[in-house]
């Protein structure tokens, strides 16, 4: 997991190599304008999601985990508070992994909590299991989905 600000973003690029064209795009929007989908960036290696989404309770999220995708998530509108724990130390799933959707879902309580602000962004890998959308209200948000390679 990798919490940082926006700016500090060309720091991470040697780690994927499709990190550059995601903050590329991502420099590129209009974030005040931003209408809600999804956008292909880089075939099916690189997309980009914009939601507006209500936010949960701690108690209304899971952990999720993905094995072929990194996810950089941002917010746009507000803060937004994700939970957090080790891929390794995860016991209790909630059903088999979803390989079509890359997706997997636990009953583990989180070790910790992590505030994103906006101007932040935060990347969890495989290895980071994490529980999204926690706060109040609505938030705007980017999601990047990024392909382990």
């Amino acid at each position: 997991m990798i919490l940082d600000n926006i700016e500090n973003a060309p720091n991470y690029f040697g780690l994927n190599p499709l990190f550059e064209k995601a903050f590329e795009y991502v420099r590129g929007l209009d974030v005040d304008n931003l209408p809600e989908g999804t956008s292909e960036i880089e075939g099916v290696y690189l997309k980009a999601s914009a939601v507006k989404i209500a936010l949960k309770s701690k108690t209304e999220t899971k952990l999720e985990t993905h094995r072929k995708f990194i996810d950089i998530q941002i917010p746009i509108t507000r803060e937004e508070i994700f939970g957090w724990k080790s891929l390794k130390n995860l016991k209790m799933p909630t059903q088999e992994y979803d390989s079509q959707n890359d997706f997997q879902l636990f009953e583990d309580e989180p070790s910790t909590y992590i505030r994103v602000l906006p101007g932040e962004f935060i990347i969890f890998s495989p290895e980071d299991a994490h529980a999204p959308l926690i706060g109040e209200g609505i938030t705007r948000k980017i999601i990047l989905k990024v392909a382990v390679l």
